[in-house]
């Protein structure tokens, strides 16, 4: 009796054994997706970085970020890691839930394919910049009376655009279109102090979303971005502002953005001639702000 009873009980061990390595079995078995990026810059605080790879079609999270500072790794399913085509690199919102969650926001900055173990990632998923140009002039249509003589302070405005001997100026920037998620931004930059913006765009032939500095008569301005520096000027900032000399800039930006400053994408730059309208300054394509990097698998 005592022979089968010690039996059983070897024979009970050894089945909680193959239980337990059954489980084991089941338990997937993860991998280290690693981000050697360069040329990302910090976000502001509601938002975060987040990686995805593209398996079957569709989106699978590697996880989220707010270093800037590579590399970096992240584990993630072994076989997801093994089957995925491509990575991309998102900007969102943080501390997002439910099913916006579980697929990228429209702010995709970074993507690219997975060629063995290695995705050579660029910002060809926000668009190609490399024929960008652009040109402004110096002028300040929103401090005029219609039909009156021109003011003689054209030296504190910039306006994106061709201007015209007679009627409105017409378009002077020649950009992407961009998806839906961005949107353009103009600045002048005074050194010293920082960036002033003349407002957000996404057309290249009609007012911008801001005249927040602009003068009292014609606060519409002409129909291309740009602005007037009379009113309202930020601490530390000295108007009316003359923009002669400055460096001006159309960066690309997030929308919806929480970061009052440039971001990274800066496509065109230029420094701003001492003449005013007519004569036209140049934005020259810069490559210089565009992240690159490798999803390293």
């Amino acid at each position: 009796m005592i022979k089968k009873m010690f039996i059983a009980a070897i024979l009970a061990i050894g089945l909680l054994a193959s239980s337990c390595s059954n489980d084991d079995d089941n338990t997937p078995s993860t991998a280290s997706l690693t981000l050697e990026l360069d040329g990302l810059e910090a976000l502001g605080d509601d938002y975060v970085y987040e990686g995805w790879i593209i398996v079957d079609g569709s989106p699978v999270s590697t996880g989220i970020f707010t270093s800037v500072t590579f590399p970096q790794s992240f584990t993630v399913d072994a076989q997801q890691l093994e089957d995925a085509t491509t990575f991309v690199l998102s900007i969102e919102p943080a501390g997002e839930t439910g099913t916006a969650a579980a697929t990228p926001a429209d702010t995709k900055i970074l993507v690219g394919d997975f060629s063995g173990d290695r995705a050579p990632v660029n910002t060809a998923i926000v668009g190609d910049f490399s024929g960008s140009w652009g040109i402004s002039f110096l002028r300040t249509p929103t401090d005029e009376v219609p039909g009156s003589a021109n003011n003689g302070n054209d030296e504190n405005g910039i306006w994106f655009g061709t201007p015209e001997a007679t009627g409105p100026p017409t378009v002077g920037l020649g950009l992407p279109v961009l998806p839906a998620g961005w949107k353009y931004e103009g600045w002048v930059v005074v050194d010293g102090v920082g960036p002033l913006t003349t407002g957000t765009f996404t057309s290249f032939d009609t007012v911008d979303d801001s005249n927040d500095f602009s003068g009292t008569e014609n606060n519409a301005g002409p129909p291309v971005p740009g602005e007037d520096f009379f009113n309202n000027a930020p601490a530390g900032f000295t108007f009316p502002l003359d923009v002669r000399g400055r460096t001006a800039v159309i960066s690309v930006e997030p929308d919806p953005d929480n970061s009052p400053d440039p971001f990274t994408l800066k496509p065109l730059v230029g420094t701003v001639g001492q003449d005013t309208a007519p004569a036209t300054h140049d934005l020259i394509y810069s490559s210089e702000s565009f992240p690159t990097g490798w999803a390293i698998r």
